[in-house]
Protein backbone atom coordinates (compact mmCIF):
# COMPACT_ATOMS: atom_id res chain seq x y z
CA UNK A 1 0.00 0.00 0.00
CA UNK A 2 1.34 3.37 -1.08
CA UNK A 3 1.17 5.98 1.63
CA UNK A 4 0.45 9.68 1.09
CA UNK A 5 4.03 10.45 2.11
CA UNK A 6 5.39 8.14 -0.57
CA UNK A 7 3.11 9.76 -3.15
CA UNK A 8 4.30 13.21 -2.19
CA UNK A 9 7.91 12.08 -2.37
CA UNK A 10 7.41 10.63 -5.85
CA UNK A 11 5.63 13.76 -7.02
CA UNK A 12 8.41 15.90 -5.63
CA UNK A 13 11.03 13.78 -7.36
CA UNK A 14 9.22 14.16 -10.68
CA UNK A 15 9.02 17.94 -10.21
CA UNK A 16 12.72 18.18 -9.42
CA UNK A 17 13.70 16.08 -12.42
CA UNK A 18 11.50 18.11 -14.79
CA UNK A 19 12.79 21.32 -13.23
CA UNK A 20 16.41 20.36 -13.87
CA UNK A 21 15.68 19.31 -17.45
CA UNK A 22 13.61 22.37 -18.31
CA UNK A 23 15.89 24.95 -16.74
CA UNK A 24 18.77 23.47 -18.71
CA UNK A 25 16.75 23.49 -21.94
CA UNK A 26 15.44 27.02 -21.43
CA UNK A 27 18.58 28.64 -20.05
CA UNK A 28 19.51 30.43 -23.30
CA UNK A 29 15.97 31.73 -23.76
CA UNK A 30 15.74 32.85 -20.16
CA UNK A 31 19.00 34.73 -20.49
CA UNK A 32 17.96 36.22 -23.83
CA UNK A 33 14.71 37.51 -22.37
CA UNK A 34 16.46 38.88 -19.30
CA UNK A 35 18.98 40.64 -21.56
CA UNK A 36 16.21 42.22 -23.65
CA UNK A 37 14.56 43.48 -20.50
CA UNK A 38 17.64 44.70 -18.66
CA UNK A 39 19.99 45.60 -21.55
CA UNK A 40 22.90 44.62 -19.32
CA UNK A 41 24.65 41.20 -19.46
CA UNK A 42 25.59 41.24 -15.77
CA UNK A 43 22.06 42.20 -14.71
CA UNK A 44 20.65 39.54 -17.03
CA UNK A 45 22.79 36.86 -15.38
CA UNK A 46 21.66 38.03 -11.94
CA UNK A 47 18.01 37.97 -13.03
CA UNK A 48 18.30 34.43 -14.38
CA UNK A 49 20.11 33.22 -11.27
CA UNK A 50 17.49 34.74 -9.00
CA UNK A 51 14.72 33.34 -11.19
CA UNK A 52 16.08 29.80 -10.94
CA UNK A 53 16.63 30.12 -7.19
CA UNK A 54 13.12 31.50 -6.65
CA UNK A 55 11.55 28.81 -8.82
CA UNK A 56 13.42 26.08 -6.95
CA UNK A 57 12.30 27.42 -3.58
CA UNK A 58 8.68 27.52 -4.80
CA UNK A 59 8.73 24.27 -6.73
CA UNK A 60 6.01 22.73 -4.57
CA UNK A 61 3.64 25.47 -5.80
CA UNK A 62 3.89 24.16 -9.36
CA UNK A 63 0.77 22.04 -9.65
CA UNK A 64 1.31 20.93 -13.26
CA UNK A 65 4.82 20.31 -14.56
CA UNK A 66 3.49 20.64 -18.13
CA UNK A 67 3.23 24.38 -17.49
CA UNK A 68 6.72 24.83 -16.11
CA UNK A 69 7.99 26.88 -19.07
CA UNK A 70 5.37 29.61 -18.69
CA UNK A 71 5.80 29.48 -14.93
CA UNK A 72 9.55 30.09 -15.19
CA UNK A 73 9.12 33.03 -17.55
CA UNK A 74 6.51 34.60 -15.29
CA UNK A 75 8.94 34.35 -12.38
CA UNK A 76 11.68 35.88 -14.54
CA UNK A 77 9.42 38.76 -15.57
CA UNK A 78 8.46 39.42 -11.98
CA UNK A 79 12.11 39.22 -10.87
CA UNK A 80 13.15 41.80 -13.44
CA UNK A 81 10.25 44.12 -12.66
CA UNK A 82 10.98 44.00 -8.93
CA UNK A 83 14.64 44.87 -9.56
CA UNK A 84 13.72 47.56 -12.07
CA UNK A 85 11.34 49.25 -9.63
CA UNK A 86 13.93 49.20 -6.86
CA UNK A 87 16.46 50.78 -9.20
CA UNK A 88 13.98 53.44 -10.27
CA UNK A 89 13.28 54.30 -6.65
CA UNK A 90 16.99 54.63 -5.93
CA UNK A 91 17.55 56.83 -8.94
CA UNK A 92 14.43 58.84 -8.18
CA UNK A 93 14.10 59.50 -11.87
CA UNK A 94 10.98 59.44 -13.98
CA UNK A 95 10.78 58.74 -17.68
CA UNK A 96 8.64 61.20 -19.57
CA UNK A 97 5.84 59.15 -21.11
CA UNK A 98 3.69 61.93 -22.48
CA UNK A 99 4.26 63.03 -26.03
CA UNK A 100 3.47 66.26 -27.76
CA UNK A 101 -0.16 66.10 -28.81
CA UNK A 102 0.73 68.10 -31.92
CA UNK A 103 3.41 65.62 -32.94
CA UNK A 104 2.14 63.46 -35.82
CA UNK A 105 2.24 59.71 -35.27
CA UNK A 106 5.01 58.04 -37.22
CA UNK A 107 3.99 55.15 -39.46
CA UNK A 108 6.59 53.03 -41.20
CA UNK A 109 3.82 51.59 -43.36
CA UNK A 110 2.88 55.03 -44.66
CA UNK A 111 6.50 56.00 -45.18
CA UNK A 112 7.14 52.88 -47.22
CA UNK A 113 4.04 53.19 -49.37
CA UNK A 114 5.44 55.82 -51.66
CA UNK A 115 4.76 55.50 -55.43
CA UNK A 116 8.18 54.14 -56.38
CA UNK A 117 8.16 51.67 -53.48
CA UNK A 118 4.77 50.28 -54.48
CA UNK A 119 6.46 48.55 -57.40
CA UNK A 120 7.26 45.82 -54.89
CA UNK A 121 4.49 43.54 -53.76
CA UNK A 122 5.18 44.04 -50.06
CA UNK A 123 7.52 47.01 -49.67
CA UNK A 124 7.42 47.12 -45.90
CA UNK A 125 8.41 43.44 -45.74
CA UNK A 126 11.18 43.90 -48.29
CA UNK A 127 12.50 46.83 -46.29
CA UNK A 128 12.41 45.10 -42.93
CA UNK A 129 13.98 41.94 -44.33
CA UNK A 130 17.09 43.98 -45.15
CA UNK A 131 17.54 45.18 -41.61
CA UNK A 132 19.96 43.17 -39.52
CA UNK A 133 18.78 41.65 -36.27
CA UNK A 134 21.38 43.78 -34.56
CA UNK A 135 19.71 46.90 -35.94
CA UNK A 136 16.34 45.84 -34.58
CA UNK A 137 17.85 45.02 -31.20
CA UNK A 138 19.63 48.37 -31.18
CA UNK A 139 16.36 50.13 -31.96
CA UNK A 140 14.67 48.26 -29.12
CA UNK A 141 17.47 49.22 -26.74
CA UNK A 142 16.98 52.88 -27.55
CA UNK A 143 13.38 52.87 -26.33
CA UNK A 144 12.73 54.44 -22.91
CA UNK A 145 12.50 51.72 -20.26
CA UNK A 146 8.74 51.95 -19.72
CA UNK A 147 8.06 51.54 -23.43
CA UNK A 148 10.70 48.87 -23.98
CA UNK A 149 9.52 46.68 -21.12
CA UNK A 150 5.94 46.69 -22.40
CA UNK A 151 7.20 45.93 -25.90
CA UNK A 152 9.21 42.94 -24.70
CA UNK A 153 6.40 41.58 -22.53
CA UNK A 154 3.72 41.83 -25.22
CA UNK A 155 5.41 41.66 -28.61
CA UNK A 156 8.32 39.33 -27.85
CA UNK A 157 7.09 37.17 -24.99
CA UNK A 158 3.49 37.09 -26.15
CA UNK A 159 1.82 38.20 -22.93
CA UNK A 160 -1.69 39.59 -23.29
CA UNK A 161 -2.42 43.21 -22.39
CA UNK A 162 -4.11 41.94 -19.23
CA UNK A 163 -1.10 39.82 -18.23
CA UNK A 164 1.33 42.68 -18.88
CA UNK A 165 -0.87 45.03 -16.85
CA UNK A 166 -0.86 42.59 -13.93
CA UNK A 167 2.92 42.11 -14.09
CA UNK A 168 3.57 45.86 -14.19
CA UNK A 169 0.71 46.74 -11.83
CA UNK A 170 -0.62 49.38 -14.20
CA UNK A 171 -4.02 49.82 -15.93
CA UNK A 172 -4.53 47.91 -19.17
CA UNK A 173 -5.14 51.23 -20.95
CA UNK A 174 -1.66 52.33 -19.94
CA UNK A 175 -0.23 49.15 -21.44
CA UNK A 176 -2.02 49.89 -24.70
CA UNK A 177 -0.84 53.51 -24.85
CA UNK A 178 2.77 52.64 -24.00
CA UNK A 179 2.79 49.84 -26.57
CA UNK A 180 1.39 52.14 -29.24
CA UNK A 181 4.04 54.75 -28.52
CA UNK A 182 6.77 52.08 -28.39
CA UNK A 183 5.76 50.79 -31.82
CA UNK A 184 5.85 54.30 -33.28
CA UNK A 185 9.27 55.04 -31.77
CA UNK A 186 10.63 51.69 -32.95
CA UNK A 187 9.34 52.26 -36.48
CA UNK A 188 10.85 55.74 -36.56
CA UNK A 189 14.23 54.44 -35.43
CA UNK A 190 14.17 51.62 -37.99
CA UNK A 191 13.24 54.06 -40.75
CA UNK A 192 16.14 56.32 -39.81
CA UNK A 193 18.51 53.34 -39.78
CA UNK A 194 17.23 52.32 -43.19
CA UNK A 195 17.82 55.79 -44.60
CA UNK A 196 21.33 55.88 -43.14
CA UNK A 197 22.04 52.47 -44.69
CA UNK A 198 20.67 53.59 -48.06
CA UNK A 199 17.99 50.90 -48.10
CA UNK A 200 15.31 53.28 -49.37
CA UNK A 201 17.40 55.53 -51.57
CA UNK A 202 17.60 53.33 -54.64
CA UNK A 203 14.64 53.38 -56.99
CA UNK A 204 14.41 50.08 -58.90
CA UNK A 205 14.44 50.31 -62.69
CA UNK A 206 10.88 50.07 -63.97
CA UNK A 207 10.91 47.75 -66.95
CA UNK A 208 7.22 47.30 -67.63
CA UNK A 209 3.72 48.60 -66.90
CA UNK A 210 2.25 48.26 -63.45
CA UNK A 211 -0.49 45.83 -62.41
CA UNK A 212 0.64 42.95 -64.55
CA UNK A 213 0.50 44.83 -67.84
CA UNK A 214 -2.78 46.68 -67.32
CA UNK A 215 -2.84 50.24 -68.65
Amino acid sequence: MVTSTQTRNRTGAVRRKVFEQETHRLMDRLYGTALRLSRNPDDAEDIVAETVATAWSKLEQLTDVAHIEGWLFRILNRTFIDQWRRRQCRQDKEVALQTDENEPAFSLFEKLHQPFLLWWGAPEQAFLNQLLKEDIQQAMDQLPDDFRVVMVLVEIEGNSYHEAAELLDIPMGTVRSRLSRARALLQQTLWTQGLDAGLTSTVPEHTGPLNGGAK
